[in-house]
């Protein structure tokens, strides 16, 4: 979504609103691009609307990222991924970051976690200290490296230090919304993780695995 286009967008969830009441809970949200030095703009954004739910997102594999920090060196670039999800975090504008790790299919032949891991720790700590949750993002499933974002390693990391996770699916079609919800959180069980969350009017709303599973089957 263009600038320009941010007036047309609420009218359409205004619209969708009004056209599913008593059917279907439409609630407003957005999910941010985020590069250092774009604070003021973003903070203008969020503030112009009431918003329940704001996703701060790195997009490693857009132009204009790509042109600012990639040097031809894919490990640094990796680094400074990590990096900017932590700068994200701390500036208190978002309140889940959207599909943590997506680099790692921006450059899949050299994605060997091991190497940047204290990059990943580093940033998990940031990332914790200011509440942030982060989220699970089924699409990966469906990326170049098949596994969620981010994957095992990083949610186990996640979950040592007390972060909240959001599950997401993508679903820029209808058939995948909650795509793989129920495996999901299977895993986030087996990794010791008891509860899921959600936003209303930006405030984290938490609940248990068994009911969120519970709430799929119905």
């Amino acid at each position: 979504m263009y600038p320009d286009q941010w007036m047309e967008y609420l009218e359409l969830i205004e619209q969708a609103r009004e056209e599913w009441q008593g059917r279907v809970d439409v609630r407003l949200g957005l999910e941010c691009d985020f590069l250092p030095g774009l604070e003021p703009f973003l903070e203008k954004q969020i503030g112009s609307a009431s918003l329940n739910h704001v996703l701060g997102s790195v997009h490693p594999q857009i132009g204009e990222y790509r042109r600012r920090y990639y040097t031809g060196d894919a490990i640094a670039y990796q680094r400074s991924y990590f990096e900017h999800l932590a700068q994200a975090a701390e500036t208190g504008l978002f309140d889940t970051l959207a599909h943590p790790d997506l680099v790692k299919n921006v450059f899949p032949n050299e994605w060997q976690i091991e190497r940047v891991m204290a990059d990943i720790e580093r940033a998990l700590d940031r990332i914790a200290a200011t509440g942030t949750a982060m989220e699970v993002n089924t699409s990966g499933l469906l990326k170049v490296i098949p596994e969620l974002n981010p994957g095992r390693t990083i949610l186990e990391k996640m979950h040592a230090r007390g972060i909240p996770v959001v599950l997401g699916a993508d679903a820029h079609v209808p058939e995948r919304v909650a795509a793989t919800y129920e495996d999901t959180l299977d895993l986030l069980e087996q990794i010791g993780y008891s509860h899921i969350n959600f936003f209303l009017n930006r405030e984290r709303q938490t609940i248990a695995i068994d009911t969120a599973r519970s709430s799929l089957r119905a």
